[in-house]
């Protein structure tokens, strides 16, 4: 991602939200520990003290987190919020910065994705823009989008298409605030598909701000963002029951290690089974889940008790929050254990 962003002339803000670890940070940051989005203010205050400097909080900031915010404005170089309402923008400038400082401020964009932003063809998004860098005590820093439709995608060319759509209407948003006179430096736009295989065509962007990449997962795959190969992460589970009369096994693994993402909507389940292409995860409790075939009849003592099956997860960033340590393998060799940060 490095790589493809040097070559596309766009600067790289790693979103952290997917891993929330210090050793993924140092690979996604080339350890230089700049430029990094977060999608908690705990994720925020645990780089923050491990020397990392220019997060952007890539979250719509609610009333009752503009102190911590303030604080984190005042410890960091760089700091940067998201809004995309009034209410927000009253309460940053109730509450000015000290120091000098001044908020760091984008405006949250909706393209399509419906999820959270101002609509991109909305008279009104220009006067709110307006608002925002009328404002003494604010730095308007851009506008910040992600493109959540291009989970919709399936294969290269239509990632593709899709977001150059994407893009068009966000450049729409983008040049009528430039002739309306408004300046801003950053045109920020953020999914793991778009980013993975963007469009020949960015103009107008210059920010990429993907997460889920620096593991990718099963749902990735079908996308078209990346390749099997390409896949960092997987869930490793013990076989604990047989129950040869309905042709099923039972794993120690239930969606609390795992997450309930794909809704069982698969071929496979909840997941991909590694090397075992006709296995399903049919279903799961808290703790357990009941596996059988795709097709056919499962043989049963093809997977003895206490033995181990790896499971490519649907959605990483889902099953990765569900487990306190991550454990870094070459082969079966365990060479390190990662730590992530919890909680909002």
């Amino acid at each position: 991602m490095i790589k493809r962003c040097r070559s596309l002339g766009v600067e790289l803000r790693t979103n952290m939200k997917t891993h929330r670890t210090l050793e993924a940070g140092e690979y996604m940051t080339e350890g230089t520990k700049r430029c990094i989005s977060v999608s908690t203010l705990a994720e925020a205050e645990f780089y923050a003290n491990a020397g990392y400097d220019d997060i952007t909080y890539a979250y719509p900031l609610s009333t009752d987190k503009v102190p911590q915010a303030a604080q984190l404005l005042l410890r960091l170089e760089k700091f940067h919020v998201l809004i995309d309402n009034y209410v927000i923008l009253d309460a940053l400038t109730a509450s000015p910065p000290t120091e000098g400082r001044k908020w760091s401020v984008f405006l949250k964009v909706n393209c399509g994705f419906n999820r959270a932003g101002v609509w991109y063809d909305d008279p009104q998004s220009i006067t709110f823009a307006k608002e925002i860098a009328s404002k003494s005590c604010v730095t308007f820093k851009g506008l910040y989008i992600h493109e959540g439709d291009s989970y919709k995608s399936r294969g290269e060319d239509e990632i593709k298409q899709c977001t150059s759509e994407i893009f068009k209407r966000l450049n729409i948003l983008s040049n009528r605030l430039q002739e309306a006179g408004i300046e801003f430096p950053v045109v920020a736009i953020g999914s793991t598909p778009s980013c993975s295989k963007p469009p020949d065509d960015i103009h107008g962007i210059n920010e990429f701000h993907p997460g889920n990449y620096v593991f990718y997962d099963y749902q990735q795959f079908l996308i078209g963002s990346c390749t099997m190969n390409d896949i960092a992460v997987r869930v490793l589970t013990r076989v604990i029951g047989h129950y040869p009369d309905r042709g099923q096994i039972l794993i120690d693994c239930g969606w609390t290690g795992l997450s309930l993402d794909s809704l069982g909507k698969l071929r496979t389940g909840f997941c991909y089974f590694e090397d075992h292409s006709n296995l399903k995860l049919l279903k799961m409790t808290q703790e357990t889940g009941t596996v059988e075939a795709v097709e056919g009849s499962l043989d049963v003592s093809l997977y003895p008790i206490g033995s181990f099956l790896k499971m490519i997860p649907y959605h990483s960033c889902a099953t990765a929050i569900m487990h306190p340590v991550y454990y870094v393998v070459k082969g079966d060799l365990v060479v390190d254990r990662w730590i992530p940060n919890k909680g909002w």
